[in-house]
């Protein structure tokens, strides 16, 4: 986090830092900060704010209320290519061990600061790792969209926005999902 003074006021800068290093390394780092590990560098992101935490939160408590499946808003999901990287929120069939593999969906709340990485690089990743639900969360273009994989590629499955907030979402084969684009945005 990079710091601007002017005129008595501080202004926080959100900047990711890459850290070249091992896997061993890696391992042995400490869980906070949030720390992504992306071909043999450590990608350190600032904590989200508190709304794209609450976004996050309240999808992972939605998830949770499906049969068989565990929402969370923290955990390290490995990918292939030694990949290892940190949904917003994700739904899984088991909690067991430092990593989730294959998660059955996973949620990125978008941000100014994060977005590129969320759109051009985490979402080609979830795909090869056959991820079946992509769920993005753009709080300033007030969408949800919500993608399904296909054939390894990413396709529309559901979209809600201030004309239509409200939708039931099929997880497959898990259930279906009450989700309401205006509690998550303004609730």
């Amino acid at each position: 986090m990079v710091g601007a003074v002017g005129r008595g006021v501080v202004v926080a800068v959100e900047e990711l830092q890459r850290i070249p290093m091992s896997w061993e390394e890696y391992l042995a780092t400490p869980e906070h900060p949030r720390h992504e590990w992306v071909d043999g560098v450590v990608v350190v992101s600032p904590d989200p704010g508190w709304r794209h935490q609450r976004i996050a939160r309240m999808l992972a408590n939605l998830f949770d209320a499906v049969a068989g499946l565990y929402g969370s808003t923290s955990g390290n999901v490995r990918l292939p290519a030694d990949r290892v990287r940190i949904p917003d929120a994700y739904a899984t069939t088991r909690l067991e061990g430092l990593f989730v593999e294959r998660p059955v969906l996973v949620v990125e709340v978008l941000s100014p600061s994060t977005r590129s990485v969320d759109l051009l690089r985490k979402a080609p990743e979830y795909a090869e790792a056959g991820i079946a639900q992509l769920w993005l969360v753009d709080p300033d273009a007030r969408t949800l969209e919500v993608q399904r994989l296909v054939d390894g590629r990413w396709q529309p499955h559901a979209r809600l926005d201030d004309a239509t907030p409200q939708a039931e979402i099929a997880i497959e084969p898990h259930g279906v999902v009450a989700a309401d684009l205006l509690d998550l945005l303004d609730g």
